[in-house]
């Protein structure tokens, strides 16, 4: 009997197995975004809870702040953006 080959990645040529359970674990995160009041009475928006080895930590936050179209940070594994933009940033990690 011949063996069953699994299907590969005509880019990587991994197989595809590695991409279905990368999918798995984004969509099993718990995110929790929310708002706290900061220096001066500034609002800001935190996001934790993002697995930085399923997301790439340094493109996401850049992305958020292009889409959002304010400032903000990596700190501690939490994405910290000024203001209050839970509404916009839910919307982008669905």
């Amino acid at each position: 009997m011949a063996k069953k080959q699994k299907k590969t990645s005509p880019i990587l040529g991994l197989p595809e197995d590695i991409f279905e359970l990368e999918r798995i674990s984004i969509e099993t995160m718990e995110v929790k975004i929310y708002t706290d009041k900061r220096k001066y009475g500034k609002i800001v928006t935190i996001i934790e809870g993002i697995d930085e080895k399923a997301v790439d930590a340094e493109s996401l936050p850049k992305e958020l702040k292009t889409k959002c179209a304010c400032g903000g940070t990596l700190k501690e594994g939490k994405i910290i953006l000024q203001g209050d933009h839970r509404d916009k940033v839910q919307r982008i990690l669905e």
